[in-house]
Order: structure tokens, then sequence, then C-alpha cells
């Protein structure tokens, strides 16, 4: 056999095309030519493939190889299709000599690994994405050990290997690769995230504003906290992961498939708890929205079916804040580069904090502002009128008197356990009402589910 054909998957954005790996060996003088519109770093797995055959105890051929990815006009990047060209040029070579239904099995399988010189499988990113795909075309996938976590939410038949050599004997029908598993548990990912967020009877006082993150979380509702500094709001808005209720399967798919295009997942991604991002206010637009070339998943996606949490709201750039109002209204964002177009996906709830003035003593009951009235005016002119729209709650907050943080909490001093019993409760009337959060209730769905009678309007017009 001088032609050799398998399957592979490319990474663009959130989506993970097919690619077709074919290797052909012909007479002349020794030459590695890969072609399809490779990127630097997958024309350098000429060397990576070369060593892994010799190591892995296969002659490497003495020929005119040519490897074609296919579709040509797709961009191909990274190291994920290593283990599919050491394949295909072992098959071609005939050192890989497959029966008819040998065959047709390798057909029905995609090789997504990356190769050490070694020999050995390397992980991907983006392996999660890839294998939604491979499900939804109805193959398996075979991929290194450190995949096999993400590889097994998907379909528990598809295979991992630790070396070149063991996905040949698989071929061979010598020694099987084992199905994937998840080595994450729940017990341990719930324990990892949990230790990350504050519980709800931890903070003193603010009751109003614990009232506030309860109705922010019930219906989705993008919520701005201003108050002086030290009054709470970083420690409250940490509370609010543990009064969220878990995601579902598929949004916690969706979820560990996005942080996959940035690294591998590890046992601690494996949670059902929403994610809670908290990017630092030097964060450039692009770390914020996503970009790069290719284009990769910014703090807006990272945040999918959870939290975005912005302190010091004033302090982020002006074009990085603006560039947050279509994401929030279309819950996705596109990216556009030269040679790629990705969208993805983000569907967060925006929480952010700010102080009154610069130095956060504005209004503040008993200390004394040292900013003149057009400097608390500039400030507060940072956050531009159609992105203070995109709030749908506003708390003012003030510091807790001194005597109340050393009392015992009260009847209402609720538990995170406690609220997030009443906002569950509270987002279940909602799917039942409506089939959707009290978040994206238009017009016509307020007319419908939420009409007000003629007593209400007049005291809401009187107000």
């Amino acid at each position: 056999m001088s032609l050799a054909t398998l399957k592979s998957r490319a990474q663009l954005g959130f989506a993970s095309p097919a690619v077709t790996v074919e290797v052909h060996l012909s007479a002349g003088l020794p030459a590695f030519n890969l072609v399809g519109l490779p990127e630097a770093c997958v024309k350098e797995a000429k060397e990576r493939v070369r060593s892994a055959i010799l190591n892995s105890q296969y002659d490497f051929p003495a020929s005119r190889i040519t490897v074609n990815l296919a579709p040509a006009d797709l961009p191909k990047d990274g190291g994920r299709f290593d283990l599919a060209i050491a394949l295909g040029i072992l098959l071609a070579s005939d050192q890989l000599k497959l029966s008819p239904a040998q065959t047709e099995s390798l057909l029905s399988t995609e090789f997504i690994a990356e190769l050490s010189l070694s020999g050995a499988l390397k992980g991907v990113n983006g392996l999660l994405a890839s294998a939604i795909c491979t499900k939804k075309d109805r193959r398996h996938l075979c991929v290194s050990s450190d995949n096999q976590a993400e590889a097994a939410l998907v379909d528990p038949k598809n295979l991992h290997g630790a070396h070149l050599l063991s996905v040949c004997q698989h071929l061979l029908g010598q020694t099987l690769l084992e199905p994937c598993q998840s080595a994450a548990t729940t017990a341990c990912c719930e324990h990892s995230r949990l230790g990350q967020v504050n519980d709800f009877a931890a903070g003193r006082g603010q009751q109003q504003a614990k009232r506030g993150l309860m109705i922010a979380a019930a219906g989705e509702h993008n919520l701005l906290m201003n108050g002086p500094a030290g009054c709470g709001k970083t420690m409250l808005a940490k509370c609010l992961p543990s009064i969220m209720p878990k995601l579902e399967p598929q949004q916690q798919l969706e979820s560990l498939a996005i942080r996959s295009l940035v690294k591998p997942l590890s046992a601690s991604d494996f949670s059902s708890q929403p994610p809670f991002r908290q990017p630092h206010h030097s964060a450039s637009l692009v770390a914020l929205i996503g970009g790069a070339n290719p284009p990769k998943p910014g703090e807006i996606s990272l945040a999918h079916h959870g939290i975005l949490f912005l302190d010091e709201l004033p302090e982020f750039s002006r074009s990085a804040l603006e560039a947050l109002r279509e994401p929030l209204e279309e819950q996705q964002v596109h990216i556009a580069r030269a040679g790629y177009q990705s969208t993805f996906p983000a569907a967060f709830l925006l929480v952010a904090a700010m102080n009154p003035c610069p130095c956060g003593l504005a209004f503040d009951r008993g200390s004394s502002c040292r900013c003149s009235v057009d400097t608390i005016r500039r400030y507060q002119q940072r956050l531009s009128g159609p992105l203070l729209d995109r709030f749908d709650l506003f708390l003012a907050l003030q510091a807790s008197p001194i005597d109340g943080l050393f009392t015992a909490p009260t009847k209402l001093s609720l538990s995170s356990k406690q609220a997030l019993n009443l906002v569950s409760a509270a987002r279940q009337r909602a799917l039942s009402r409506q089939g959707f959060s009290n978040r994206w209730l238009t017009g016509d769905s307020l007319q419908q589910y939420c009409c007000m009678s003629t007593d209400s309007w007049d005291r809401f017009y009187q107000a």
C-alpha cells in the first residue's frame, strides 16, 4: 500500500471540522512534504513524527512522502494531527498490514493526539469540542491518556493510549486499547470548587444587598453594586456562586468544551457548579472578549452559564467595557480575523462593583471624601449610558455599623443552602410559567406573563 487515509479533526474556534489525512509514498529522493494550509506548528510535525516512528521500533521510509490535510482551504493549527500522520506513514509503507475488518474499524475512528519524540501521546486543547462533533458523525475517537477524561464525557466507547506503539498494536488486534474513563469524582470536584466561594452566612449585615443578589440569581439579572470601599461588595459577589443552581448536564458540557479550548481539563474542572470568572481591571479587550489569531475564547466565554464579576468597574478600559454590549444582548460573540471567523457562546450573568468616587469614600456616613464634584462626575462618566442600560439591578451599599459586625446572626441571615433553595424555587416557577428566566422577558411576554392590574399601573405612575 502506497496510499493511506485516516480521519482527524481541526480546531476552528468553538467548531471542530473534520479533516482527512492522506499519506502517499512514491519513488524519488527522500522528502517529507506537508500540504493543506498547515500553520508553522503543524509543519513541525515532520520532525516529531520521524523521531516518534524510529523510537517506536519502526522504520522511517526513505521515500518521497506527501501528506495532504483536506480540505485544503481550512487552516490547520496545533499538534493534533501528529498521530494520524504517523499512522498513515506506517500504513502506506506496509509496516502495518490490516485485515478488511481492521481497515473498516480504522475508518470509523478519528485520531487526535500530539506526539513526543519518544512516541508518547500528549494531550491537545479543544478535545471536548472535537469529541462532540465526532459523536454527531457516529465515529469514535482515539486520544492521548491526558485527554481521556474529556473524551469519556461524550462517548464511553472512545479509546485512549499512552504511546504510538500501543495504538499500532491495537490496530493489529494484538493488545486492545482501554476505553476512556473520567478520573474526576463528584465529591472531590464539588469540594474543590466550593472552597473558592464564600457562604452567605459569613457576611454580617447588608440584608438588602443579599436580597438583591438572590433576585439576580433567580432571574439571571445583571447586577451593579455601588458603595464605598470596604462595605463588602467583593465579598458579596463571591457569595453568588454558592446560591446559583447547579448546571444541567448539557450546560456543563458546553462550559467544559469552552475551557478545553484554552487548556486540557484537569479533575478540578469537572464540576456542576457555575463558573465564576474575576478578571483584573487591567485585562485587555482581547482577554475579556476573546481574539488572537487563531481566535481563542475570552473571559466572557469562559463564564458561559456562569458569572462574570468585574470589580472596580470604572478602572477597566473603555474599549473593553463597550465591547460587552453586544454579547450581553446576543449571548454570543463573533470574532473576525484575517482568515478566521469564529463564534463563541457567551451567556453569562454580569456582576460588577464600583466605588462612588476615586477615593471610595463619597456618600459614606462618617467619612470625609477628598474628591471634588467634578472629579466624582468624571469618574462616574467612565461608564457609558448604553452599558449601564445592560444592568437590570442597581444596589447602593453603605458600610455596616461596627457594632453589627460582632452580633450573632439573626433569623434574617440566610445561609447559602437556604438561599439556594429559595433561588431554585423561584427559577422553577419562572420556567414553569414562561419557559425561560425573567431576564429574557420581552415586551410581548411581559404583557402575557407579568401584566399589571389597573391599580398597579396607577401606583407605578404616581411613584
